[in-house]
């Protein structure tokens, strides 16, 4: 989810930020201007853009509005030119998203045909539009990235909306390279947010916010001066250029106020030679370099090896390695008084469980007090559950799946079919085991009803068949004999042609043959014999 969606989701529970009276200065910050916050978050502007956007806010205060040149506003923002144009095109040009120019730009020609520079003014916001204050020399201060991180943190200190490194680097975008429109990763932001709080604008309080996150505090104007960069140092000594997920640099080699060329590959021609390392003790001679072998230790660090496991024992071992694990010598466990009170039932199946496992049961049990469920209640479930249950195998999984969790209906008083309050029956509960009731016996009905029409159904097919079955042997019975065939060679079949004694296919079929030869009985009745 987007700042945007997040901010207009908080603003009920975050107050809104102190204003101050139209034309007002703040104190010791010099000028500052509203700058929209979609500006802010949207990926659909470049970084420039919102540099430029605060220098021509400042300037369109004045009476006859902005008439800088661009040449002039890169010089005040310490910029190239092409920056400054790129940022502009993104503002005096409708958003591809929802079509809003922020910058309207009104393109000036004198009588003679001379150009003259352009006159900008900025959109007027909405009421109901989100917006963060921004000082203007912070725009001429800062990079157009950490000038972006700048407003991002105002405006969450504005909100009081706490932000992780994370949830900074999902609104940074990378705007040029392979991978253009992404967004930056966690160690990405962090070093960001290092950076800007080098320049003096934003301090960073180390664990002071809520749930263990930075607590930002942004500055109007820098606590101190900013240091001159330091020299290059050697290409051994810098830092990886690759996390995994993108490029700690900014987005190239070039530099954000030269915007140069921004190259995302290295020239494998400019660095310097390194020795190789070679294994074996193979030993290699060149004319130019000397390659000395030495075995390599590939023996793994104490903290990452298979025997340091954290919140175990000293009589505790490595069941793969055998070797005796580090003794854990950090705080112990310590459950706070209500949540003792409340396994007081079990407490002599506490110790066996793991460090873990007590932390998951705390937290569970934390979690019921804290919606409102009292700590007698709590203790009533697992006393009951715990006396009518004969064994139990793992004391952990028992109370986390099914000493814990409550059974009943969806009322909160309702405590496994019984109103907490007054122990009577819960009328719900009564309700819905009379609905179950009656839909597991109709459903048991319908269920003997299909059985008894498919019984009946196989009933009928059986009589059926064995009627087909009796007439079929009935007709074999008294079906005449069929008359042979006049041609001794013929195998024809009934409903066939009979063929002649060279192959060849006969005009009558067979059955008309057949029936064409006389019988015996046709013999005596044509020459009117007796037969009986």
């Amino acid at each position: 989810m987007s700042v945007v969606a997040h901010a207009a989701s908080l603003a009920a529970e975050h107050p809104e930020p102190h204003t101050a009276a139209t034309g007002a200065l703040p104190r010791g910050g010099g000028q500052t201007v509203r700058v929209p916050l979609r500006l802010v978050v949207g990926a659909q502007y470049c970084d420039a853009a919102l540099s430029v956007y605060v220098k021509t806010a400042a300037l369109s205060q004045r009476a006859e509005g902005c008439t800088a040149k661009v040449a002039v506003i890169a010089e005040y923002l310490g910029m190239s030119k092409a920056a400054v144009e790129r940022g502009l095109r993104h503002l005096s040009q409708p958003d591809i998203i929802d079509g809003l120019v922020e910058v309207p730009t009104v393109r000036r020609t004198l009588r003679g045909g001379r150009g003259q520079s352009a006159h900008r003014i900025t959109r007027e916001l909405a009421d109901d539009e989100l917006w963060v204050r921004i000082p203007v020399r912070a725009a001429e201060a800062l990079t157009p990235r950490l000038l972006r991180l700048y407003a991002l943190l105002a405006y969450a200190t504005a909100r009081r909306i706490p932000v992780t490194a994370a949830e900074l680097g999902e609104q940074l975008h990378h705007h040029s390279g392979k991978r253009a429109g992404e967004h930056l990763s966690e160690r990405h932001a962090r070093r960001l947010v290092d950076e800007l709080a080098d320049t003096g604008w934003l301090t960073v309080h180390r664990r002071e916010g809520e749930q263990g996150r930075h607590a930002y505090e942004t500055h109007r104007h820098p606590l101190h001066s900013v240091p001159a960069p330091a020299a290059a140092v050697a290409v051994d000594e810098q830092l990886p250029l690759w996390d995994g997920e993108s490029p700690v640099i900014s987005d190239g080699s070039g530099s954000d106020l030269g915007d140069g060329s921004l190259a995302s590959k290295e020239d494998l021609q400019t660095d310097r030679l390194s020795l190789t390392e070679l294994g074996g003790g193979i030993r290699r001679r060149r004319p130019d370099r000397k390659w000395a072998g030495r075995s390599v230790d590939n023996s793994v660090p104490d903290t990452f090896g298979p025997g340091n496991r954290v919140l175990r024992t000293d009589h505790e071992t490595s069941s793969s390695s055998g070797i005796a694990a580090r003794p854990y010598t950090g705080p112990a466990l310590q459950l706070s008084p209500r949540i003792w009170r409340v396994l007081e039932p079990v407490r002599h199946e506490l110790p066996p469980l793991r460090t873990f496992v007590l932390r998951q049961i705390a937290r569970a049990i934390g979690a019921q007090l804290d919606t409102g469920t009292d700590e007698e209640r709590l203790t009533d479930r697992i006393t009951r559950r715990y006396a009518r249950t004969t064994t139990v195998r793992d004391m952990g999984r028992w109370l986390l799946g099914a000493a814990l969790p409550r059974h009943g209906c969806g009322l909160d008083s309702c405590e496994s079919g019984t109103v907490w309050d007054t122990g009577e029956p819960c009328e719900t509960c009564m309700t819905n085991t009379a609905v179950r009731r009656a839909r597991a016996q109709r459903e048991a009905e319908l269920t003997r009803s299909e059985q008894q029409l498919a019984s009946a159904r196989r009933h009928r097919l059986e009589q059926a068949r064995a009627k087909d079955e009796e007439r079929q042997a009935v007709r074999a019975a008294v079906r005449p004999a069929a008359a042979p065939c006049p041609v001794a060679s013929c195998r024809a079949r009934s409903g066939e042609h009979c063929t002649t004694p060279r192959g060849r296919r006969r005009h009558t079929s067979h059955d008309a043959r057949t029936d064409a030869v006389p019988t015996a009985a046709g013999y005596a009745a044509a020459s009117g014999e007796d037969t009986a």
